[in-house]
């Protein structure tokens, strides 16, 4: 699995690029991580994510989510979601694509 060697977010940019432990780089727009948020206020209890439209992309701060995943607060106050690196990855591959917003596992 790869994990993140380098997470780059700054401040009022659009977008946030990961370096990961593989070598790969996945830069995905901040609008596709927040209608994405894997939360359970966002989603429900099913076991598929779907994008949400709406909420503020802007991230105000990251954390690490022991060694498996990251958290991000956003501009509307909004932190519950817990973006595994895995899923994360997924998001980039979407990002590179153009593809659809459709569903996912989560």
């Amino acid at each position: 699995m790869s994990v993140p060697v380098e997470v780059r977010a700054p401040i009022g940019a659009d977008q946030t690029a990961i370096v990961w432990s593989d070598g790969t780089t996945s830069e995905i727009p901040n609008e596709l991580m927040r209608g994405y948020c894997p939360c359970a206020g966002c989603q429900g209890h099913s076991g598929q994510v779907r994008f949400r439209a709406g909420g503020n992309p802007t991230i105000d701060s990251i954390a690490e989510v022991g060694s498996y995943a990251l958290s991000f607060q956003w501009g509307d106050g909004h932190d519950s979601g817990i973006y595994t690196f895995d899923f994360l990855k997924r998001l980039g591959d979407i990002a590179k694509t153009g593809g659809a917003r459709g569903a996912l596992s989560r």
